[in-house]
């Protein structure tokens, strides 16, 4: 059982911890990969589609970082919350917009469509 205290460094048992931090880390390293290939990818096709996608990138690199930083005791958990919570909102916002903004479905070959 996780032990609570008033202190948000002590919200996780020392246990999990290392676990937990080297989760991160890998998150923290993946996204930046992918946001790294996403500039790559912006750079080359320099369209919309591909800005608002490297920026989803980024704000999923902050959001890990802000993971990080809560596990490490820097971030409060109250800004961790408000802050990844309102990245989740902004980063679904952004994706349907983008697929919005795509093209008709009779743009783009269905599913269905395709023969195997």
């Amino acid at each position: 059982m996780l032990a609570v205290s008033s202190r948000s460094s002590e919200w996780l048992d020392p246990q999990l911890a290392p676990v937990l931090v080297l989760i991160i880390v890998l998150a923290v390293v993946g996204t930046i990969v992918l946001f790294g290939l996403g500039l790559i990818a912006y750079s080359r096709r320099q369209t919309l589609r591909y800005l608002l996608i490297t920026f989803v990138l980024g704000m999923l690199v902050a959001r890990s970082v802000v993971g990080l930083g809560t596990v490490l005791g820097v971030v409060p958990m109250t800004i961790h919350h408000l802050i990844e919570h309102s990245f989740d909102f902004l980063i679904s916002i952004i994706i349907l917009y983008t697929v919005y903004r795509s093209g008709s479905p009779t743009d783009t070959p269905s599913i269905k469509n395709k023969q195997t």
